[in-house]
């Protein structure tokens, strides 16, 4: 990241509104946002595959899901975030070889962490279990609540958008389908 740049930007923002980035208040504020971008945006320098160099051969034949893993997200279309949780699920390859449970967590964070939308971000986070497991099905399900739609514009906080992308078994065959969306929207 060119965090000059950043900075530079950063500054031109505060005088465009009518502060004076000199203020005592404001004079770290462009290298601040500037380590912020770092951290919100460090997904645009990893490459999500390499969550997946090491599986399992455990044979398993069932669905594998972990709900509920949050994400925080940029919106590419104002630069303000959006957030909420991720439910992902798959099943295992013919062979049965797993990812640790853990990589589909690194693997939301990986896509949030890059100026996004969510319907694209769901579908990354599923082509992507698709490409690196093989797998026979792959459910993708976020829920988020976007600080674009809450303090600005239509102003409705608290209202939730859902996204949900389904591959393989889960996108052909009903009766597994229903399965994984009945153990993602299961109450607690």
């Amino acid at each position: 990241m060119d965090n000059a740049k950043i900075e530079e930007g950063v500054r031109l923002i505060l005088e465009g509104v009518g502060e004076d980035p000199n203020r005592e208040g404001l004079l770290d504020t462009p290298a601040r946002v500037a380590r912020m971008y770092n951290e919100v945006f460090a997904g645009l320098e990893e490459n999500p595959a390499k969550h997946f160099q090491v599986t399992f051969d455990e044979h398993h034949d069932g669905i594998v899901l972990v709900r509920d893993i949050p994400f925080y997200s940029m919106c590419e279309h104002h630069l303000v975030p959006f957030f909420g949780t991720a439910h992902v699920a798959y099943l295992p390859s013919e062979e049965g070889r797993l990812c640790g449970i853990s990589k589909l967590a690194r693997l939301v964070d990986v896509f949030a962490k890059r100026p996004q939308v969510q319907e694209r971000l769901t579908a990354q986070v599923a082509d992507t279990l698709m490409e690196q497991l093989n797998p026979r099905g792959v459910a993708v399900v976020m829920e988020a609540e976007h600080m674009c739609m809450s303090m600005r514009g239509v102003k409705k906080p608290g209202s939730k958008t859902t996204t949900s992308v389904v591959r393989g078994l889960f996108e052909s065959d009903p009766v597994v389908k229903a399965e994984v969306m009945s153990l993602i929207f299961r109450p607690v």
